[in-house]
């Protein structure tokens, strides 16, 4: 096995749609583990441009 390997990782600024999706999708989460801590919850959030999807379950 090759110990040679490429390594590659992403940095973005607050505000970039992608932090902003994560910040929705976690507030929805300690909302619901709020409310019902046992939960088990699988919730994303789709941003485009003038669009917000988020598709949740639990």
């Amino acid at each position: 096995m090759s110990k040679d390997y490429l390594f590659t990782s992403e940095s973005v600024s607050e505000g970039h749609p992608d932090k902003v999706a994560d910040q929705i999708s976690d507030s929805i989460l300690d909302a619901i583990l709020s409310e019902d801590p046992p939960a088990r919850v699988a919730c994303e959030t789709l941003v485009s441009t003038g669009l917000v999807v988020i598709p949740a379950w639990w």
